[in-house]
């Protein structure tokens, strides 16, 4: 029998870390290797780290319309607590900042914050919204940045390795790539820097024993999400005035 596990790491539950890494609120990243692809520093440059209530996931800071958003897992966020305008800590390169949530989808397990002008990011870079129009075909290379467990940001490159469908969950894309948990909420990417969709779980194996199968990764399709939604939301409801709303 075979089930999926949310990813979303509880800090509480891992082992003490001698260096205090934990409780830092900044993050210093190392010079990245030159083997990387341009695509590959863009996608790591935009990871951040999103902490909640003694736990966190990955997210990945997006430009759309002229604005700054972190795109992540729902359940990274307090699904249960969840509400508009929610704020949320948001951890990037030498500096941390706080959005606040604008939409969030349960069912496909997406959300989005958004970050206010006063609140952009100086070193941390937004990539440019840019989805996939289709499901992306088998074999697909794909790229992804995150903090699985008490790791820095960690880069990783994978392929799409197929699909699976439910009446509950929808269409979803599995990959065949290193996940765990804290990695929730990390946008992936294709080779040439599109959005894939939202990593949110990994599957788990309960017969004959419990056995985690890290390399079988879960994304939600990026196409669960259109931006504009967001957009008019803080459009109809933002108290000052953001650029590019209608």
């Amino acid at each position: 029998m075979k089930s999926i596990y949310l990813i979303l790491s509880l800090l509480l539950s891992q082992p003490a870390i001698a260096d205090g890494r934990q409780n830092d609120n900044t993050i210093i990243t190392e010079p990245i290797s030159s083997s990387m692809t341009k695509v590959e520093e863009k996608v790591r440059n935009a990871s951040v780290k999103i902490m909640i209530n003694g736990g966190h996931g990955t997210g990945s800071l997006i430009k759309y319309k002229g604005s700054q958003f972190v795109i992540t897992a729902n359940h990274v966020i307090d699904i249960k607590r969840a509400y508009f305008g929610m704020p949320i800590h948001i951890i990037g390169i030498s500096e941390t900042k706080t959005a606040s949530l604008v939409y969030f989808d349960h069912t496909a397990d997406i959300a989005v914050l958004f970050l206010p002008k006063t609140e952009y990011f100086k070193y941390t870079q937004p990539i440019k919204w840019n989805p996939l129009k289709e499901i992306p075909k088998v074999g697909t290379p794909i790229t992804y940045s995150g903090y699985p467990s008490w790791h820095s940001l960690l880069t990783f490159r994978g392929r799409v390795a197929g699909y699976e469908t439910s009446s509950k969950l929808g269409e979803h894309v599995i990959l065949n790539v290193f996940g765990w948990f804290g990695s929730s909420g990390a946008v992936v990417y294709t080779d040439k820097g599109e959005i894939v969709g939202v990593l949110w779980a990994i599957d788990i194996e309960r017969f004959p024993n419990k056995q985690v199968n890290e390399n079988i990764v879960w994304v939600s399709p990026i196409k669960n999400l259109n931006m504009a939604v967001p957009m008019k939301i803080i459009c109809d409801n933002y108290i000052k005035k953001v650029r590019n709303c209608e």
